[in-house]
């Protein structure tokens, strides 16, 4: 005769419920992830004299620089500029991805993401 080897446990959510529940919150990160992956996170530089737009897969979509930021006397500040509002968009798509998915994860877990 079979026993049950969850049976000195007592008491505690039968296996298949918690299987209902991992799949369900699977589910969830999933369709958190695509809409993530949907948005775009934008962020400028230079009080907008160049602005960048980082979709949610962290791919620049689009890099706009103002005629009058181009000087050709300093390249360096353009680049820095550049650099600046880039970095500035893929710092959000990072946070809105950790906040969106820490909250789905266990308690203690929300670091994973």
């Amino acid at each position: 005769m079979a026993r049950n080897q969850f049976a000195g446990f007592g008491g505690g959510p039968n296996i298949q419920q918690l299987m209902k529940q991992a799949q369900k919150m699977q589910e969830q990160m999933q369709k958190a992830q695509e809409e993530l992956e949907e948005k775009v996170y934008e962020a400028s530089a230079g009080g907008g004299m160049v602005t960048c737009k980082v979709s949610g897969k962290r791919e620049v979509v689009e890099l706009s620089i103002k005629p009058e930021a181009v000087d050709p006397d300093d390249v360096e500040m353009l680049q820095d500029l550049i650099l600046a509002a880039v970095n500035e968009a893929i710092r959000q798509e990072e946070k809105d991805r950790e906040e969106t998915m820490g909250k789905m994860a266990p308690a203690g877990m929300g670091g994973l993401f």
